[in-house]
């Protein structure tokens, strides 16, 4: 199918789109959706929370704040329990 054709339609009769599709084209554009859907097409997927994506990129961070007692603060800053931050100060490389 020509893709002018199916944006055009699309933007036309946006209140007909699918949820959550339609949510995800307001907030990514049609381009995106469509990316999305021929990256994905007829495959079931997982979506994992953004914590889980981004999991190693808040340790970083809070190994790099960590300052030899502020356990607490970076507990609550990045959603951690004390034990989790704690193991990942003591496997981190010097």
């Amino acid at each position: 199918m020509n893709e002018s054709i199916l944006k055009r339609a699309a933007l036309k009769h946006r209140e007909d789109i699918l949820e959550p599709y339609d949510d995800l084209m307001g907030l990514n554009g049609f381009d995106a959706i469509c990316a999305f859907c021929d990256y994905f097409g007829g495959s079931t997927v997982y979506i994992p929370r953004k914590q889980t994506i981004f999991r190693r990129c808040l340790e970083l961070e809070a190994i790099q704040e960590f300052n030899g007692a502020n356990y607490q603060k970076l507990v609550r800053k990045y959603g951690m329990s004390e034990s989790h931050l704690r193991k990942i100060l003591h496997e981190r490389k010097p």
